[in-house]
């Protein structure tokens, strides 16, 4: 791939939003400060429903385009960025992220040195505005958030935060899927079986806060639980492996407590300890939740204002 000054954005980074407006703020700034040459790449933000659109923070950043997508989901919204976007190679990040400055000129080295065929998927670490000391939520999810190299190298999909492909690639697998399913994996495993291969990029950072209270924690594995569910329900056997799967959870702790006390992604004894009681509260609580789904007939998952109303209207008519 020719790297001389381009005629037009080589690069299209995608930017699914939804009411995250001081965090689009950071990820416009971060995007803003890339080493390579801001003629190589543009930038897209699609709102997905926001409360308050994201127009004042757009016209701050001259040159960021945005668009708006009725249908809920960071899927769909994804896509409808593809479908504007002019450069050959389309890296997606999400509102809440921080890019790091060598971001793309990593994905673009990286892409351009690859063989046809490679999807990329880069790091995403836990940013910290404190960097003396970890709150509980920081630790944990800093060993256990956003494993992208394991996801990619054993279960063969990249998380669509921190994501690089060719946009030819990415047209044969097909768009993402809407919000009933991890759109990530979905289209991973679509991928996958097209015969594309997933290339886990260690240089290829993207910074994501943790989340700042327990409870959006909670809030975060009920919309994955679901997920994960909606997609479980395929296999004939399904609820006999999601009770295992939930028994499985629940006794998790005994095991990754080891992997808390080895890893090196956080520093400590008062690191690990946090870490350690905040992954025996999840585990519960997701062997809770998914106990309680199985009995539960809902597929749902409420992502934005239409969304919610949807749901709400839905679940009158089928009372009626």
């Amino acid at each position: 791939m020719d790297t001389a000054r381009p005629t037009k954005p080589l690069i299209s980074v995608i930017v699914p939003h939804l009411d995250q407006l001081d965090s689009l703020e950071a990820c416009l700034e971060s995007l803003e400060a890339q080493t390579l040459e801001r003629s190589f790449f543009e930038i897209i933000v699609v709102d997905n429903g926001s409360v308050s659109g994201p127009e004042e923070q757009i016209l701050r950043h001259p040159g960021v385009r945005l668009l708006y997508e009725s249908v809920p989901g960071p899927g769909p919204a994804r896509n409808c960025g593809v479908t504007a976007a002019v450069g050959e190679i389309l890296c997606f990040i999400d509102a809440d992220c921080r890019a790091h400055s060598k971001w793309l000129s990593v994905a673009l080295a990286t892409l351009s040195s690859s063989p046809p065929g490679i999807i990329l998927g880069g790091d995403v670490q836990i940013w910290r505005d404190n960097r003396e000391k970890y709150t509980g939520i920081e630790a944990f999810e800093s060993v256990f958030g956003y494993r992208q190299k394991l996801h990619i190298e054993r279960h063969g999909f990249s998380g669509s935060g921190n994501l690089a492909v060719r946009r030819a690639d990415f047209l044969r697998v097909g768009p993402f899927a809407g919000i009933l399913l991890a759109e990530d994996k979905d289209w991973g495993n679509r991928a996958r079986d097209a015969g594309f291969v997933f290339k886990y990029v260690r240089d290829m950072v993207v910074f994501h806060p943790a989340r700042p209270t327990l409870r959006q924690l909670c809030v975060q594995w009920d919309r994955l639980l679901q997920h994960t569910l909606n997609m479980a329900r395929r296999h004939p056997h399904w609820r006999i492996l999601w009770i295992a799967r939930a028994i499985a959870v629940l006794f998790s702790p005994f095991v990754h407590v080891f992997e808390i006390m080895r890893s090196d992604q956080i520093e400590g004894l008062s690191a690990r300890c946090k870490a350690i009681a905040i992954l025996v509260i999840i585990r519960i609580y997701r062997a809770w939740k998914m106990f309680t789904l199985l009995l539960s007939s809902s597929q749902g998952v409420v992502w934005n204002r239409d969304a919610a109303v949807g749901a709400v209207e839905s679940e009158r008519r089928s009372n009626n």
